[in-house]
């Protein structure tokens, strides 16, 4: 019974329908298929978005997905390393400085499919390669309904590659530092009637050592990885006025944190079916199926980091997403546009782990997990006015988190150590945004806005004890949803063609914040346990910038935050503290020169010193970074093309253990590579 309204979903969605040629709508209008979903709502002018193009996504140091985000400033993972050291459970975005636990407390979709990890809440990111996006849209502050539950401090969408940003053949292949090899390679076939791509990523490297000099001893070494995706998507006219979008997914990621007993290993496959309907009703069928594997060991390191042993090995933790989203978009006609529909998500998974190791041999195993659901009804509104837009939303979400359960047992056999069964539970939210525009004149525009989230526990924070070194941290199966209420207000000026600048100052209060409160800690190890805090309040202001003119481009972001933790009861030492991992500033800025194939660019990218830790005791210092990007076409199909990560080799710092052992984030890192590109 659990899976009959998703079920229900589905068949409406995949229903046989009969293709026909495209030839026109009837008007003498052709239909243009483009792979994307409805348009964006008219009301989305009253909010603080930022969009990064194909070219920027194509044209950046790394060639990850993360790093181009870093593009927007104030969105974080929860770590500063990137997806080739990092450990995965840790890269979950965020924004607006409401800090994070390694879990999402921003929405990630891609082509409208949720993309956040089933059982934890983190991202795959080498699951994304960039030669495959079309563009990226980031969506400051709470309460998008239409996206999907989940969007407390805000929603990041990725969009496919549409036609007209797709070459028949595009391959491009790169050496690097520390013997590293990254290659990209699609196809696209295009006809009138839809397209269809093929495309495929690879990425592997020896490594760099992740502690550093200074406290390295000899049980330290690199960490090397090993990543591969591939997506297959083809989109095609139905009817006179549809588009069927079909997409499958799959990727494999390798990762060694630098030590023996630290590999990662994560694998996932994603299919989805889409149809939209572009007639003068508009309409969105959406089914998608979400499966994600993760392994992980972790090692115990002596004082002297001369020794090293196994601690756990979480040798299998899988989990299911499956899920259905319907909306319409009825012709009410003039200046006004409406969307309205219903969605429904349902995750499961568990994790299988073997620790308390006795003579490197594992002496008890553990098995932990359960499923919930959100299902949700929403309507997104919005009237322009002469120069004022007036937008609204709603969405009600029924929620359930059912069969959680946490056994540990002997593995010569014997009576369970553990047995919990932890009691069903439901509820509902209410969530929504309200925000209006003012067009004062041509050059300058008024924002102000309104908006209410919330976010489920992931079942990683209800079920999952986990260890990092010698740092455990306890779950927690009667955690509450987060809820976010937050205010904003801004301005964005156009003075002259191709300039703009958006300025925004908001304030943000997340209640029942789930942390991972310390209990009790030592010099060599600490003792935590998630809890929901009262709240964290954040109040700040951002400002985006960008300006072209003729061949050159600047893009500058900038992000100023003041976080404080408000905390009670056991955990009211972190009262006034700021969120772990949550800097007050952070600042981007790019300058860019374009001419045909031909590119330049520069990225300087500042973070403030951050708390590595809940109790503020453990602080990251500042970073500076400069990443820089050339390409020089050799004939008309193939150029060389130079990148440089972290330029001055700059000390990132992305973590302290309870040791005070320092990690740090990705070194200097030069590349040189070719593309070839088939017009």
């Amino acid at each position: 019974m659990r899976y009959l309204p998703i079920a229900a979903l589905v068949i409406a969605v995949s229903a046989p329908i009969r293709a026909q040629t495209i030839s026109g709508t009837g008007d003498g209008t052709d239909i243009v298929v483009t792979g994307r979903g409805l348009a964006a709502s008219p009301g989305e002018r009253a909010f603080d978005i930022v969009t990064i193009d194909r070219a920027r996504l194509q044209a950046n140091a790394s060639a990850r997905l993360e790093s181009v985000l870093a593009d927007v400033a104030g969105l974080q993972q929860f770590r500063r390393s990137d997806s080739r050291t990092a450990n995965p459970t840790s890269q979950g975005i965020t924004l607006r400085g409401i800090g994070g636990n390694a879990s999402s407390r921003a929405l990630l979709i891609l082509d409208g499919v949720p993309q956040a990890d089933p059982f934890g809440g983190w991202v795959a990111f080498p699951a994304y390669a960039t030669g495959r996006l079309g563009q990226v849209r980031v969506t400051r502050g709470g309460g998008s309904g239409y996206f999907g539950a989940g969007a407390l401090a805000g929603t990041v969408q990725l969009d496919s590659a549409t036609p007209d940003q797709l070459s028949p053949l595009d391959a491009s292949v790169f050496y690097g530092s520390r013997d590293s090899v990254e290659a990209q390679a699609s196809g696209a076939l295009v006809r009138a009637g839809g397209f269809a791509t093929l495309s495929a990523a690879y990425a592997r490297g020896d490594g760099f050592v992740p502690v550093v000099a200074g406290s390295r001893g000899p049980v330290d070494r690199p960490a090397p990885y090993e990543q591969a995706s591939g997506a297959l998507r083809t989109v095609i006219g139905v009817g006179a006025s549809t588009e069927l979008q079909a997409n499958v997914s799959a990727f494999t990621d390798r990762r060694e944190r630098g030590t023996a007993f630290t590999i990662n290993r994560s694998q996932g496959a994603d299919a989805s079916l889409r149809l939209v309907g572009r007639g003068r009703w508009g309409w969105s069928a959406l089914a998608y199926l979400q499966t994600r594997a993760f392994a992980s060991d972790f090692a115990s390191v002596n004082a002297a980091r001369t020794t090293v042993s196994q601690s756990l090995d979480q040798y299998h933790t899988p989990a299911t997403g499956l899920g259905a989203r319907l909306e319409v978009r009825p012709p009410v006609g003039g200046t006004i546009d409406l969307r309205m529909g219903a969605d429904i998500r349902d995750v499961s998974g568990k994790t299988q782990e073997l620790f308390t190791f006795v003579n490197a041999a594992p002496t008890r195993r553990r098995e932990a997990g359960g499923s919930t659901r959100t299902e949700g009804l929403f309507a997104d509104g919005s009237i322009a006015i002469d120069a004022l837009t007036l937008t609204g939303a709603a969405r009600i979400d029924r929620w359930s988190i059912d069969g959680g359960y946490l056994t540990e047992r002997p593995i010569v056999g014997g009576a369970a150590l553990t047995a919990n069964r932890f009691a069903d539970r439901d509820g509902s939210e209410f969530t929504g945004r309200i925000g209006a525009a003012w067009r004062v004149m041509p050059a300058i525009t008024l924002r102000a806005a309104g908006y209410r989230g919330w976010r489920l526990p992931t079942l990683n924070e209800l079920y999952r004890p986990f260890r990092v070194g010698n740092d455990v941290t306890a779950a927690n199966a009667a955690l509450s949803p987060e809820r976010l209420t937050g205010i904003e207000g801004g301005v964005t000026l156009t003075p002259l063609a191709g300039a703009s600048l958006a300025a925004t100052v908001f304030h943000n209060r997340l209640d029942d914040a789930i942390a991972n409160v310390t209990l009790s800690a030592t010099p060599t190890s600490a003792s935590r346990v998630r809890r929901n805090l009262d709240a964290i309040r954040s109040t700040g202001v951002e400002v985006d910038a960008s300006y072209t003119v003729g061949r050159v481009t600047a893009l500058a972001s900038w992000s100023h935050v003041d976080a404080r933790v408000r905390a009670s009861a056991v955990a009211a030492a972190l009262d006034d503290l700021r969120p772990a991992q949550t800097p007050r500033d952070a600042l981007s800025g790019t300058l860019g020169w374009r001419r045909g194939r031909a590119a330049l660019s520069t990225t300087v990218r500042h973070v403030a010193r951050q708390f590595d830790d809940d109790q503020n005791s453990r602080s990251l210092a500042p970073a500076t970074t400069l990443d820089g990007y050339a390409a020089l076409p050799l004939t008309r199909g193939l150029s060389i093309e130079a990148r440089v990560e972290n330029l001055f080799d700059a000390r990132v710092e992305a973590g302290i253990s309870g040791t005070a052992i320092v990690e740090r984030a990705s070194p200097r890192t030069l590349w040189i590579g070719m593309r070839a590109a088939l017009d």
